[in-house]
């Protein structure tokens, strides 16, 4: 049964179909906006920092010894999202499970369109090997984009020989931008919040000239074998629902441990909503106690 509380912010949504004829800028702004009406918790650190000219910060519950880090990829349809649009998300992960987050502004579409965000996160990710974090201590996310992001991350480090992450947390994952699901369709007027079409400008957007079904575009092309285990949380509603049960199936299928959560009633990365929805919270807990499962024994050197 969903909460009175998720029924009451249903109502309130804005499907994103009716944000197509809104400049990007304009879309951004708002969701800065938005962000930064809301208060960060005292017991969250913030320490701003740069990775070669990239903007980032690390998002750390405070007094903390980290045994842990979390490098997040934000969402936004690959043309938007900040530090800023994140932070909350951050804060309430490292709360739930002790890690220390690093949130990257990666470059943005379509003044920078694909391979740039990818070769973003791969500059975010050697920095932090850089700085002799060991790839046990470290753990890929990400929500939305930034989950088949983070995915084509992964793919991208095991086909350069490099040293896997212990594991991937990954969000309402958008792993498909040929946009074959079937839930496009059939949960079309289920879903409050995404619409195919939205979608499809945002695969336009970051594309540029590369096939849809390249495999670090859309990393459900790909092949997923010899990958460390993969934690995916998606909506009963979500129209990319498609997307998270077919990359579980395919993950499985190739020999990866795979944990798939499926919220009944939620919609698109319902953990936004956290400060008001306690299926937010809860699935936000539910993050957090996976990652602490995977935390090493050994406290990490300070990086921070």
């Amino acid at each position: 049964m969903c909460s009175p509380e998720s029924q009451r912010i249903r109502a309130t949504l804005i499907n994103d179909r009716e944000s197509l004829s809104i400049p990007i800028a304009g879309q951004r702004a708002e969701w800065e906006q938005v962000a930064a009406r809301q208060p960060l918790p005292t017991d969250i650190d913030i320490n701003p920092l740069t990775i070669d000219g990239m903007r980032a910060e690390w998002v750390c519950a405070a007094p903390l010894i980290p045994r842990q880090v979390v490098l997040w990829l934000h969402g936004g349809g690959f043309f938007a999202g900040s530090c800023l649009t994140h932070r909350d998300l951050a804060a309430r992960i490292a709360r739930a499970s002790g890690a220390c987050i690093l949130l990257p502004e990666y470059r943005l579409a379509p003044e920078h369109p694909f391979p740039a965000a990818l070769d973003d996160a791969i500059r975010a990710y050697a920095w932090l090997r850089e700085q002799g974090v060991a790839p046990g201590h470290i753990i890929l996310g990400g929500d939305s984009a930034g989950g088949g992001l983070a995915l084509a991350l992964l793919l991208r480090l095991r086909a350069t020989g490099q040293a896997l992450p212990a594991g991937a947390a990954l969000l309402s994952p958008w792993v498909d931008l040929a946009l074959t699901g079937a839930t496009l369709t059939t949960h079309a007027a289920r879903d409050p919040l995404c619409a195919a079409e939205g979608l499809q400008l945002a695969a336009h957007l970051y594309l540029g000239s590369a096939n849809p079904r390249n495999p670090v575009v859309s990393p459900l092309y790909g092949k997923l074998h010899d990958l460390p285990p993969l934690f995916i949380q998606a909506g009963e509603d979500e129209v990319l629902l498609d997307d998270a049960q077919r990359l579980a199936r395919y993950a499985r299928e190739a020999g990866v441990p795979v944990v798939l959560e499926i919220w009944e009633g939620m919609w698109h990365v319902w953990h936004g909503w956290a400060a008001e929805l306690p299926e937010a919270r809860q699935a936000i807990e539910r993050i957090g106690a996976w990652l602490m499962a995977r935390r090493p024994h050994a406290l990490l050197e300070a990086v921070v």
